[in-house]
């Protein structure tokens, strides 16, 4: 009796609803009738998995049609096949760069020996003037080997320490849309109160809008301050001489070691795994949507480690009063919650 019931007020719903709705939902309903009656165990094939992957885009109300799989093992589709898709772009195409020589490394370790100022590029210079062909990163690398027991790394977390409230890191990271486009996404961070200050994407990170992010982000007139990035080619200089004239001193780390900007890192680490692990990315407008929600919950109501479990923009501490129970609020669609005291009901 109960299932006849359930069934009119369905069918009396329907009459409520728009034709498109209605129409995507027989369509998906049949294609699951045409996997049950392909044989007796229901086993989906490519294009029944890419069936559901465009659906999903289109149709909001997927899940509720979704009766043979769940809404999880979509999503996990779709994680497979950006695999497939990175694997396919990251493939080897050369067999690597040629070694550098005895007599080189030689040559490169005197003059690190009889010039401890000397950096990469100086000692690049003079090997230039000597006829020595190689590249200045291969100097650089070979100059950490040298001096991994001295005190430049010590240096370095020196200058972080001394300076913590007068650095911004910035940095670029990648995100895969659904339909298999790279996104670009740049944000800048206080080292201090860990506070994102900017936060944009685009599929085609031009040193113009390079430099109009960080018109929009930093003050025009900031003396004693710092902007710390790596050495990615979209830092060019015309990024260096608009930081130049804001007054701010621009830091770029050395090769290989994203320790030097791990502040940075650790917040890409977070939003990954927090948030991008768990949705597909639509476009740069779903992106940019999804990432000032996260910005937001990041900023009021994720601890810190680092901020003595603290949040960026400090949260006051909210004691228990007598009849009160624990309650959440959801914060990015139900991903995360933020929990208080509430008088029980």
């Amino acid at each position: 009796m109960l299932w006849l019931l359930t069934a009119l007020f369905r069918w009396l719903g329907s009459f409520l609803r728009s034709r498109h709705n209605l129409a995507l939902e027989i369509i998906a309903l049949r294609q699951q009738l045409v996997v049950l009656r392909r044989t007796r165990r229901p086993r989906l094939q490519p294009s029944d998995r890419l069936f559901w992957v465009l659906l999903r885009r289109v149709w909001p109300q997927w899940t509720k049609s979704l009766l043979i799989v769940k809404p999880e093992t979509v999503i996990g589709w779709h994680r497979q096949a950006f695999r497939l898709y990175w694997r396919f772009r990251s493939r080897s195409k050369k067999v690597g760069r040629p070694t550098t020589s005895d007599e080189i490394r030689t040559i490169v370790a005197k003059m690190a020996d009889e010039n401890p100022t000397w950096g990469a590029p100086r000692i690049h210079g003079e090997l230039l003037k000597l006829g020595v062909q190689v590249s200045e990163r291969t100097v650089s690398r070979y100059l950490c080997r040298l001096r991994r027991n001295g005190s430049g790394g010590q240096r370095w977390r020196t200058f972080l320490k001394n300076h913590q409230d007068a650095i911004t890191g910035m940095d670029f990271f990648t995100v895969i849309t659904l339909n298999f486009r790279i996104l670009y996404c740049l944000f800048l961070i206080r080292h201090d109160h860990r506070q994102i200050l900017h936060f944009n994407c685009t599929e085609h990170p031009t040193q113009v809008w390079i430099v109009q992010q960080l018109r929009e982000a930093l003050p025009g007139d900031a003396d004693k301050q710092y902007v710390l990035f790596d050495r990615d080619a979209k830092f060019s200089a015309a990024v260096l001489n608009f930081l130049d004239s804001c007054g701010i001193a621009p830091v770029r780390t050395s090769y290989q070691s994203p320790w030097q900007n791990g502040i940075a890192e650790r917040w890409v680490r977070s939003f990954r795994y927090e948030l991008l692990d768990r949705v597909i990315v639509l476009d740069e407008r779903h992106l940019r949507r999804i990432g000032q929600d996260y910005i937001r919950y990041y900023h009021h109501d994720r601890t810190h480690d680092g901020l003595d479990k603290d949040t960026p923009i400090p949260r006051s501490l909210v004691r228990k009063n007598d009849g009160e129970q624990i309650e959440s609020v959801p914060r990015l669609k139900g991903l995360h919650h933020r929990y208080y005291w509430a008088k029980a009901a």
